[in-house]
């Protein structure tokens, strides 16, 4: 079979079971057709609600630094289905993602998408010799298909926050309940310091594992903070630079710090100029990312009001006092009004389009709704006119912000010629 890259994703998605259907036993059974790749590789398994991508890029760019060839998991991509399955950086040619997809789907049965692709993914790190695995998880943790590894060698719980509370649960400790099913005996536990209520979940599934836990530190040092990237130390050691922006980022670089400090433990040579040189290599796009100057530009993913919230409080501490022009589409299904009531105190124009999905928002609802609370919002017909006009309003020193949906994003770079 012979197909590029593209039609390998749409062949997937035609085949597969489209939606949520927890549970391990498929993917179980289709690796175990594969001969069970994951029993051949070592892995870090990260889970959480925010930050767990941007913590997985910065951990592989530090383990590629340092010699390590390393394979990164994550979803979803913003342009390319490629983006999901990267080796030292570098996304899965379309030959091997072509022959890989083939294999995958003369074993497959009855899986959902996303156990196809991470048995995609878990074929492909093998055949290149990676020789530890970064590993996102999807959705939750406990039935999440990536779960079907054995102990890695740590167990990552990056930041909690309320989502998907259909499948995951209501509460924050039921949602860290799920979340901390990665845990398994044998594994060392890293924790990015958050409140009570999850902490003490994550403690007593460490407890009922034998695990080892490691909470991340309460203060970091920053040295500087500006729109080119952020320097600091860390428990006296340091400096670092990292290029993402935010101070929530900053806390997931110290959850890095800590898993490499594990791994460190665990026998891995990890020397600290690697974890230099990789936090300052470390790229994410999409996630508070500067991709133009004059008027700055800023790229933003977050969809739910923890990731806004965090997004508004960057965008106040970069630009003090500056016009902030937004360009923004949301899914029907999130939690909008607590999004935008992030960003409506901060704007002095909105610009809203409908995202590609059929669970968009419509543009012309949005900025109806955002007009009747006091903001000067504009329904654009297609994300090029909204684009356009938003940046045809800014001035040189203003500030354009895109934010509200990850579909919307990868075409927003696109269109900036950035992919």
């Amino acid at each position: 079979m012979s197909m590029t890259g593209q039609e390998a994703a749409d062949l997937i998605h035609q085949r597969a079971w489209v939606g949520q259907k927890p549970g391990l036993d498929r993917i179980r059974r289709l690796l175990g057709r594969l001969g069970d790749p994951q029993k051949k590789l070592k892995f870090v398994h990260i889970a959480g609600s925010n930050g767990k991508g941007s913590t997985a890029a910065m951990l592989a760019s530090v383990l590629t630094a340092a010699g390590l060839k390393t394979g990164l998991y994550t979803s979803p991509h913003l342009w390319r289905f490629h983006e999901r399955f990267q080796v030292d950086g570098v996304p899965i040619s379309d030959g091997a993602l072509a022959d890989i997809t083939a294999r995958v789907l003369e074993a497959a049965e009855d899986e959902t998408e996303f156990e196809l692709m991470t048995a995609i993914g878990m074929v492909h790190f093998l055949r290149s010799g990676c020789d530890i695995v970064v590993l996102e998880t999807g959705l939750g943790g406990r039935l999440d298909s990536t779960n079907v590894i054995d102990a890695p060698e740590a167990a990552v719980i990056t930041r909690i926050g309320l989502e998907h509370t259909g499948l995951l649960g209501d509460t924050l400790e039921k949602i860290a309940a799920e979340k901390a099913g990665i845990i398994k005996a044998g594994s060392d536990v890293v924790l990015y310091r958050q409140g009570q209520e999850v902490t003490a979940v994550v403690e007593n599934a460490c407890r009922r594992a034998g695990g080892r836990l490691f909470v991340t530190p309460q203060a970091v040092e920053v040295i500087a903070s500006t729109p080119e990237g952020q320097r600091f130390r860390c428990r006296g050691t340091g400096p670092f630079h990292i290029p993402l922006l935010g101070e929530y980022q900053l806390h997931n670089a110290l959850t890095v710090l800590e898993t490499v400090d594990v791994l460190q433990r665990r026998g891995w040579d990890i020397p600290l100029e690697a974890v230099q040189s990789g936090l300052e290599r470390a790229r994410w796009p999409g996630r508070l990312e500067l991709v133009r100057r004059s008027p700055d530009v800023i790229l933003d993913g977050g969809h739910n009001p923890q990731c806004m919230e965090a997004l508004a409080q960057s965008l106040e501490e970069l630009y003090p006092g500056k016009k902030l022009i937004f360009l923004t589409g949301v899914l029907a299904d999130k939690d909008y009004p607590a999004m935008m009531g992030e960003l409506l105190p901060l704007a002095g124009e909105l610009y809203t389009i409908t995202p590609d999905s059929p669970r968009a928002l419509p543009a012309p609802e949005l900025a109806a709704w955002l007009e009747d609370r006091g903001g000067r919002a504009v329904p654009c017909g297609s994300l090029r006119e909204g684009l356009d006009r938003a940046l045809a309003t800014a001035g040189p020193e203003d500030v354009v912000c895109a934010c509200g949906s990850l579909y919307m994003i990868g075409e927003v770079r696109h269109l900036l010629g950035l992919c």
